[in-house]
């Protein structure tokens, strides 16, 4: 599907709920320090703030939490405001509520605990193995960081190697130390 059928596919999904049920999945982009996030929101909080193209985002969205998919921006502009208050050092905590149905079970018990991971540190993936009682199992950890389905909300850029090595991230390597970069100096105008 071409970013141009995206496009034409949201609109018309779009007309066809003005004025009546909004869509289940609100679907649309945020433009960032960091480059493009593909959002997805349901009724249940945020399922995507992916790096990944848009067109494989809707397309993994609507296999696995819904079909009736549209751009609505009552529920995607909270999202766009947190994140700029985020990325410009005010916002240490994100309120909107994570729908994990994009996870699996291993993965959410990993991510969630990269939620835990204060602002502004960082921790290793032999941390979170010891912290979830699975030490060894540092591939799947590694796995389960790289599918995060939700980045820089659920803060997997705060998990580095243990030699303090920024190691891989969705986003790249530049990305991941941005917004390391941006929660330290925060941190540190806090102080």
């Amino acid at each position: 599907m071409a970013s141009g059928d995206l496009d034409a596919l949201l609109r018309v999904t779009s007309s066809t709920y003005r004025g009546e049920t909004p869509p289940d999945i609100a679907f649309g982009t945020y433009d960032g320090a960091v480059g493009r996030l593909v959002l997805a929101v349901t009724g249940k909080g945020i399922a995507a703030c992916s790096f990944e193209r848009e067109n494989d985002v809707f397309e993994l969205v609507s296999r696995h939490v819904g079909t009736f998919i549209g751009n609505d921006a009552r529920r995607l502009d909270p999202v766009r405001r947190e994140l700029d208050a985020y990325f410009s050092g005010r916002l240490r905590a994100f309120a909107t509520p994570v729908d994990w149905a994009l996870a699996t079970t291993f993965a959410r018990s990993v991510l969630q605990k990269t939620t835990a991971v204060p602002y502004g540190t960082t921790t290793t993936l032999e941390e979170i193995g010891q912290s979830i009682g699975r030490p060894r199992a540092l591939r799947a950890i590694g796995n389960a960081l790289a599918s995060n389905p939700v980045c820089v909300i659920v803060p997997c850029h705060r998990v580095v190697r243990e030699d303090g090595a920024l190691g891989e991230y969705a986003g790249g390597a530049s990305a991941k130390q941005h917004l390391l970069n941006v929660e330290q100096r925060a941190s540190a105008a806090r102080r």
